[in-house]
């Protein structure tokens, strides 16, 4: 099997952080839980919506007949809190090469996240066509997000999302961090965890939600909470540092809109996502 694949159930790999995090168990009664990692956040004890689409994710595939999430569409009503989550999985269509259904995340405030869920099996399949990765610095001339992160908005301790993830920025991307935001909004860096994990389908849903916001290139610092949020793997990642590139699209009216693209080691585009956020006031 190619290092990254989802090859058991949930896979709980008791050495990635990533999977104890993500752990998704059948309760005695029949349901599923999950206890949501306060260590994945990204300030302020929020919890990284990527996160929690890869828990939502992990609870799709353990009830599908397929591997791996392919298409994965999340509705954030609020932000829940850390601690035990139930989800509850409802089947849709299902068939030879794909299964559909809805998931929905609560905690004991109700209903913090519903997720449209497709799942399949995703192979090696050479693509006929795929946008290209473009150039960017190799890795040892980006320098590391949690450090920049420290000096755009000095905070302790630094947020979970900062230390589970290595995230190296592009130097042409990352000048809001010393003062000198590019006026476009455009984030880029290598991406991989900071345990060695290699990258799955499942990790897509954390790693397309992981960079700062792409109004901080514009010089406008602060949250900004996922709203809405789709995700879609289009191949298993190659083992090694993923680079990852969001472009915001239009900021108006207190909205803002970004699209993902997610290439591996070897060039392979394998993700790519849109959402939607209310725009940082910063």
């Amino acid at each position: 099997m190619h290092p990254g694949t989802l090859i058991g159930v949930p896979q709980t790999d008791p050495s990635s952080q990533f999977d104890v995090a993500t752990t998704v168990r059948r309760t005695d009664g029949g349901g599923l839980a999950a206890d949501l990692d306060p260590g994945w956040d990204v300030g302020g004890g929020i919890l990284n919506g990527g996160y929690l689409l890869a828990v939502a994710g992990r609870a799709a595939v353990l009830e599908s007949p397929h591997a791996h999430p392919v298409a994965l569409s999340a509705t954030y009503l609020r932000a829940p809190a850390a601690g035990p989550a139930t989800l509850t999985v409802s089947p849709a269509s299902s068939g030879r090469t794909l299964a559909n259904s809805l998931v929905t995340l609560a905690d004991a405030g109700g209903p913090a996240l519903v997720v449209q869920a497709t799942t399949a099996t995703l192979g090696h399949d050479e693509a006929i066509w795929a946008e290209p990765m473009p150039d960017a610095p190799s890795v040892e001339h980006c320098a590391s997000a949690a450090e920049l992160r420290h000096v755009a908005q000095p905070v302790d301790p630094l947020p979970g999302l900062s230390q589970r993830l290595d995230t190296r920025l592009d130097p042409a991307t990352s000048g809001w961090a010393v003062g000198r935001p590019s006026g476009e909004p455009v984030i880029r860096g290598w991406m991989r965890f900071s345990d060695g994990r290699d990258a799955d389908p499942l990790a897509m849903a954390l790693f397309a939600d992981a960079l700062p916001p792409t109004g901080f290139a514009l010089g406008r610092m602060g949250w900004a909470p996922t709203v809405q949020l789709q995700v879609l793997v289009r191949a298993l990642p190659a083992p090694g540092w993923c680079l990852v590139e969001a472009r915001g699209g239009d900021m108006a009216g207190g909205w803002v809109d970004e699209d993902y693209r997610i290439w591996d080691s070897s060039g392979r585009l394998v993700a790519r996502s849109r959402q939607l956020a209310r725009a940082s006031r910063g």
